[in-house]
């Protein structure tokens, strides 16, 4: 990669901490289309190491307000999930890959724009923990069906529940790509140097909090995902230049 994709990427890894740390989610759904435009083989191993690394912060954050008991339920669900995803991730070609991503993100965008919202009950966390896992361990956007179904939670309670469920669910999805045979170095190392704009977007999430009401927020996610979507959509559809 060039030096001016190594910075877009940088740029997009920090607007996309700075929101996962603010809202709770998204980190995937902004930042996963504009590394799969650059290079689709960094997906999703790369992005899923960046989110475990600010889950982990916010995680500690707002251990004050987690919600445990929905967490746990949710778990039960992302391991046969991430299962599910990393089979799909070895199955699929570089190009598929790239496609799969549109289709998550453009299917979270519809479900969130037509307002759909699930209660929070004990098989609807299941089964939204088992599509974040299979989403998330193949295309690095898992947050979608969590999304939905804690919407009714706001503020350090949403932040800190969501981020707690990816910590643990994005070192669940690592493993199950380790043991596929599907993280390479190039991953590992790009991840290593990407770590300072995942730690520049956490601090800046600190301020963003105060400014941004939650509903702001997340429709800048959504503009910013439907953006990157569009923009790879038009990139496989012309093809290499």
């Amino acid at each position: 990669m060039t030096g001016a994709e190594y910075a877009i990427i940088a740029g997009a890894i920090f607007l996309a901490a700075c929101l996962q740390a603010s809202s709770g989610f998204g980190m995937g759904m902004l930042a996963a289309p504009v590394i799969a435009i650059i290079d689709p083989e960094l997906l999703p191993a790369t992005l899923i190491l960046l989110a475990l690394l600010v889950t982990i912060m916010v995680t500690v954050t707002e251990r004050q307000s987690l919600d445990l008991r929905g967490t746990g339920w949710a778990l039960a669900g992302r391991i046969p999930g991430s299962l599910a995803g990393a089979w799909l991730v070895a199955a699929s070609s570089r190009e598929g890959m790239a496609w799969v991503v549109v289709a998550v993100v453009l299917a979270g965008l519809v479900l969130a724009g037509r307002g759909w919202a699930p209660r929070p009950r004990r098989t609807n966390l299941v089964v939204a923990g088992a599509a974040s896992g299979i989403m998330g361990t193949a295309t690095s956007i898992g947050g979608p069906p969590m999304a939905l179904i804690w919407q009714g939670h706001e503020g350090p309670r949403l932040r800190g529940t969501m981020s707690a469920f990816f910590m643990v669910g994005s070192a669940i999805s690592m493993t199950m790509l380790w043991l596929a045979g599907t993280v390479t170095e190039h991953m590992l190392v790009l991840a290593l140097w990407m770590v300072p704009a995942v730690i520049a977007g956490y601090a800046a999430s600190r301020y963003v909090n105060r400014f941004l009401s939650p509903a702001r927020l997340k429709k800048l996610a959504f503009a910013a995902s439907a953006l990157g979507s569009a923009l790879l959509v038009t990139q496989l559809i012309l093809g290499p230049s």
